[in-house]
């Protein structure tokens, strides 16, 4: 019943036809090409790259289908080899930037700056969950990355934006992922059960109404925590591999149906894409959709990958990010998905069943994911 709870409030909050999206979308395009291809408002990095490329996206970029036909890639070297300064808008120089950090198990992780994205998009987020999961003013505990990632600042910010307080325990799964890729899987455990056992601690002495964690520190923490008995009344979820049938045990084996579970597909570069509620059509399958118009998620083919793939069929997540303080333009992730067709309230294509790209080809090493 939550999950219906939950539908007619989003559809309440959010009204849109695919065409009012799409000239949304395209109003946002042309708004962040003039910004960032403007000498009084642009970053060094795409100034020099539009003199290189020979051609001023301000003139020939429209909206979206525009920026799709005329821009490659973005590479994620580009983000570990320059220095961060490249990117500050000019309108923003002399004003300190934070630094967040995503990947980096091995060599130089990728940086993106900024300022209040991160604000912005988890505000919008609060939007998107029930006061009866997360009550205005109850304590939240954070199970995950902290450290130099985004997440650490975002959901503190969502906990603080919604009156609450949070907790937090720290994760750090580069050493996860390293240990594991060696094979020691002892030491691997033993680094979870620590982490769990704080907070199982926490959860034990503190009253906590709103937990943040990954699905497989969440399996953890229910075994040694009855969670609603706790006072956890709300699960917002992050990571990327959830199958329908792990997705089926979390929802009624592990909440027991009586906690609201929030899944969303987030990361560093993009935001945060919200789930759909779960109907009973879905069979458990997770669909996300993006931030639009700050971000846009398309689904393509791995080796075309200008072109779309059909609805219901998997390929390659790409993304794009429209915002003033970060423009980055088809982004190939290392990400594969089934796309989704719009579904109310959103009225652009959606991800589902989010998953490493290659998983069905090669071993995925995920840790605590």
């Amino acid at each position: 019943m939550w999950m219906e709870n939950v539908m007619g409030k989003l559809m309440q909050t959010i009204d849109s036809s695919p065409e009012a999206a799409r000239e949304q979308l395209d109003r946002q395009v042309r708004e962040i090409i003039a910004w960032h291809f403007s000498p009084e408002s642009g970053s060094t990095f795409w100034l020099d790259w539009a003199r290189r490329a020979g051609w001023d996206p301000r003139e020939a970029i429209r909206g979206f289908d525009d920026l799709i036909a005329r821009f490659p890639h973005f590479q994620d070297e580009w983000l570990r080899d320059l220095q961060p300064e490249v990117w500050v808008p000019a309108a923003f120089r002399g004003k300190p930037f934070n630094v967040f950090e995503t990947g980096g198990t091995t060599g130089m992780p990728k940086q993106r700056i900024g300022w209040d994205d991160y604000k912005v998009d988890y505000e919008e987020f609060s939007g998107k969950i029930a006061d009866e999961h997360f009550p205005r003013g109850g304590a939240w505990l954070m199970v995950g990355p902290t450290g130099p990632r985004r997440l650490r600042l975002a959901i503190e910010h969502l906990a603080n934006f919604r009156g609450s307080s949070c907790y937090f325990i720290d994760l750090d799964p580069r050493w996860v992922k390293k240990v594991l890729a060696d094979k020691k899987f002892e030491v691997a455990r033993a680094y979870m059960d620590h982490v769990v056992d704080q907070a199982t601690t926490i959860l034990k002495h503190r009253k906590v109404t709103g937990l943040f964690t990954t699905p497989k520190l969440l399996e953890a923490l229910a075994e040694e925590v009855e969670l609603y008995d706790a006072g956890v009344r709300g699960v917002f979820c992050g990571g990327t591999t959830m199958a329908p049938q792990y997705v089926r045990y979390i929802v009624e084996e592990v909440l027991e149906g009586r906690i609201g579970f929030y899944p969303t597909y987030g990361n560093t570069l993009m935001g945060l894409a919200a789930s759909v509620p779960l109907t009973p059509e879905d069979n458990f399958s997770i669909t996300y959709y993006a931030p639009q118009p700050r971000a846009v998620l398309r689904v393509v083919q791995p080796h075309a990958t200008d072109k779309l793939v059909d609805y219901d069929a998997w390929g390659r997540v790409e993304l794009t990010t429209l915002t003033k303080e970060f423009f980055m333009p088809r982004f190939l992730e290392r990400d594969e998905a089934i796309r989704r067709r719009p579904r109310a309230p959103y009225a652009w294509d959606g991800v589902a069943e989010v998953r490493p790209f290659g998983a069905m080809e090669k071993q995925i090493v995920e840790g605590v994911y």
